[in-house]
C-alpha cells in the first residue's frame, strides 16, 4: 500500500512577521515604559514614608528644637538619595508640641522622577507622607534615682 502525502505548501511569512514587529514593538516599548513608572511610583512612596517615619524618630531623639529640626533634616537628606526615585523633596518638620510627652511631625515630599521616561506622557506625580514620633514623656523631668 502507498500513501500519498499531499505536498505542503510552505509559504514566506518574512513580510507580515516584519509587519507585526514593526506594528507591536512600540506598544510594547510603551507597556514596559510604564511598568518602570509605576515601580517607580511605588519605590518613591516607600522611600517617602521610611524617610518621613525615620526623620520624625531623629528629631524626638533631640534636646531642643534647633537640633531636632536639623536632625530631621540630615535624616531625610541621607535617606532619598536615589535621583532615579524622588526628584525635588521637601521636608516640613512641626515641633510646635516638642517637649517631654509631646510630638514632632515630619512630613516628607518629593516628586516621582520621570528620567528616561520621556516618550511616556504621563503626568508629573508628587508622593507625600508625614510621620509623628513622640518625645520621651520622662525627659529632663528631673527625676534621679
Amino acid at each position: 500500500m502507498t500513501v500519498i502525502v499531499p505536498e505542503q505548501r510552505h509559504r514566506d511569512r518574512g513580510a507580515s512577521d516584519a509587519l507585526a514587529l514593526v506594528l507591536l514593538a512600540p506598544a510594547m516599548i510603551g507597556l514596559a515604559l510604564l511598568v518602570v513608572f509605576l515601580g517607580r511610583q511605588v519605590d518613591a512612596r516607600a522611600q517617602v514614608r521610611t524617610a518621613a517615619e525615620s526623620a520624625a524618630q531623629a528629631a524626638a531623639l533631640a534636646r531642643d528644637p534647633a537640633t531636632a529640626e536639623q536632625a530631621a533634616l540630615e535624616t531625610v537628606g541621607a535617606m532619598l538619595v536615589d535621583p532615579d526615585t524622588c526628584e525635588a523633596p521637601s521636608v516640613t518638620v512641626d515641633l510646635s508640641a516638642f517637649a517631654p510627652g509631646g510630638s514632632v511631625s515630619v512630613t516628607v515630599t518629593c516628586d516621582v522622577a520621570r528620567r528616561g521616561l520621556d516618550p511616556l506622557p504621563v503626568p508629573s506625580v508628587r508622593t507625600s507622607a508625614t510621620a509623628t514620633a513622640t518625645v520621651d514623656p520622662f525627659r529632663s523631668s528631673g527625676w534621679t534615682p
